[in-house]
């Protein structure tokens, strides 16, 4: 069963820029990953830059063959890069308010200005 989250960035205005991911929400899951392999402001920018996932991966890209229907482990799956689909561009919340009350998703986790990973519910 499905555990979707929203992945996002708190930008320099405070504003939230975050996207969509379908798979393993939950905090030993996506929560785990972007603790270990999301350390820096340009990597989070690079996954976000994908639009709405169904997979997050330790890495955002590979250089080896890399499908939706035969994804390399390891690796972010993308509804837009992977499986062809219309791009849906991350969603901008002027807050973190905003974020939090606007979060259907079951797990939110929003990279603060200061360098860390926040767990909203």
């Amino acid at each position: 069963m499905a555990t979707p989250s929203r992945i996002g960035i708190e930008n320099e205005n405070g504003s939230i820029t975050s996207i969509y991911c379908h798979w393993d929400g939950y905090t030993e899951g996506v929560g785990a990953t972007l603790k270990e392999h999301y350390l820096s402001t340009q990597k989070v920018r690079m996954l976000l830059n994908l639009g709405d996932i169904s997979i997050l991966g330790e890495q955002v890209a590979t250089m080896d063959e890399h499908t939706f229907d035969n994804p390399k482990e390891g690796i972010t799956v993308a509804y837009h890069r992977d499986r062809g689909e219309d791009k849906n561009e991350a969603r901008i919340d002027i807050s973190i308010e905003q974020f939090k009350n606007r979060l259907n998703e079951a797990y939110g986790y929003v990279y603060s200005k200061g360098g860390n990973w926040l767990t909203i519910r």
